[in-house]
């Protein structure tokens, strides 16, 4: 697929199609990382922690943190 480079205002902008968007999972006002290596432009959506609401709400709201979690057998110095 190709794209051309146009002018937009005093900078430069190309256009990216909806489909290659939806498969890089982008969507409008997402900020992107910018590289350059070898020639090479590269985007890339740089990495964001998401708070607790969102990642409950990924597992419908239930995050089910009720009770304990069995680790295993103490040892070393957690015996006390």
């Amino acid at each position: 697929m190709q794209t051309q480079v146009k002018t937009w205002g005093n900078s430069q902008g190309i256009r990216i199609p909806r489909e290659v968007l939806q498969e890089a999972n982008i969507t409008i006002d997402d900020m992107l990382d910018v590289k350059v290596s070898n020639g090479v432009i590269m985007l890339a959506k740089p990495f964001r922690h998401k708070p607790l609401e969102e990642r409950a709400a990924e597992y419908g709201g239930q995050l089910n943190l009720d009770g304990e979690f069995d680790w295993g057998d103490q040892v070393g110095r957690e015996i006390w």
